[in-house]
């Protein structure tokens, strides 16, 4: 659609970055829903739940953006190419991000451009899977003697390479998550080896939330045999702490180690 001089005149630039949540189309925030509804153009990231799209106005553009880690089709520098060039020709663009925009999305990267040009923005949180998965499997961050604190780390940095955080978080007694981890996790695993933290519960959630959700329960020592096993990929999010115990899957792990205990293993 090419718009006239009198259109181009008559448009107001904005820029809104909102959070889609995990998975579930059903977590998206009230006020999330009222940006979409008064969207010209939404951009839209791989892992959004496309349901959403439902809220934009019939005549809005929607633009799919991709931005999965196996999916190098967009760099972040043609979406923000695009994003202020849709901005500027048709007006308000919503940004769609899965999670939060603002938890390894690179939201403040966008609203930085974004203002660089003047266009007014906003920000709409989002539910992030790396607290929203968790909990809706009953796994606490913080509980009891358990755990005080809480880490989110990312399993790998821009150069790929294990996250340097990833080695101090393992020394802690801290909740610790780990987003685009999963193809790292022998990796991942051994640091925990390193610490003597074998033992240590550990849980795996595959798109979290959704209709697809599977959830692997078990401990550092198994984990990648587990993960094979029940051919768990991306995009999972992985859980290491004594929090994890509280899953009810974690109990036949439990019965089993004290069934070794009691006969002499």
């Amino acid at each position: 659609m090419i718009l006239s001089q009198t259109e181009r005149t008559t448009i107001e630039p904005k820029i809104t970055l909102v959070g889609a949540g995990p998975g579930d189309p059903d977590l998206l925030t009230l006020k999330g829903v009222k940006a979409l509804k008064t969207a010209d153009v939404v951009l839209y990231d791989a892992l959004v739940n496309e349901a959403l799209l439902n809220y934009a106005p019939a005549n809005a553009i929607k633009v799919y953006v991709g931005k999965r880690s196996d999916d190098e089709s967009f760099s972040q520098d043609l979406v923000n190419k695009l994003m202020i060039d849709y901005a500027l020709n048709y007006g308000h663009v919503v940004r769609l991000k899965s999670g939060d925009p603002f938890v390894f999305a690179r939201g403040y990267e966008e609203i930085d451009v974004a203002e660089s040009y003047s266009i007014p923005t906003e920000i709409v949180p989002g539910v992030s899977s790396a607290l929203g998965v968790p909990g809706l499997q009953k796994i606490p961050m913080v509980y009891s003697k358990l755990s005080e604190s809480f880490w989110v780390v990312t399993g790998t940095n821009a150069k790929g390479d294990i996250s340097p955080d990833l080695y101090v978080a393992a020394k802690s007694n801290a909740t610790i998550v780990v987003l685009m981890g999963i193809e790292k996790i022998r990796e991942i695993a051994g640091i925990f080896k390193a610490e003597g933290k074998t033992q240590l519960p550990v849980a795996v959630i595959e798109n979290g939330s959704s209709t697809q959700e599977n959830v692997v329960v078990g401990i550092v020592d198994t984990i990648e045999e587990l993960i094979e096993e029940k051919q768990i990929s991306s995009p999972a999010l992985l859980i290491f702490g004594q929090v994890v115990s509280l899953h009810p899957q974690f109990n036949a792990i439990k019965d089993f180690y004290a069934t070794l205990v009691e006969e002499g293993y």
